[in-house]
């Protein structure tokens, strides 16, 4: 497991860029809202970060409870 999670900001758009390009489909959009990260199943990889069009994706420390 990555030492890595992506972390959604509040300003999401729920455009699904980030759920189409994660290779582990971590990532859904809830309700038509704002994207939301499955802790278990993100590798940290980054590209969600890189892809996002509204740039309010990043990567933190996976803290060890999670």
């Amino acid at each position: 497991m990555s030492k890595y999670i992506a972390v959604v900001g509040k300003r999401c758009v729920a455009c699904g860029v980030c759920m189409n390009v994660c290779p582990k489909h971590a990532i859904k959009v809830e309700n038509g809202i704002k994207a939301v990260v499955d802790k278990s199943l993100c590798i940290g990889c980054g590209i969600c970060v890189k892809m996002c069009p509204a740039g309010i994706i990043d990567k933190a420390e996976r803290r060890n409870h999670e």
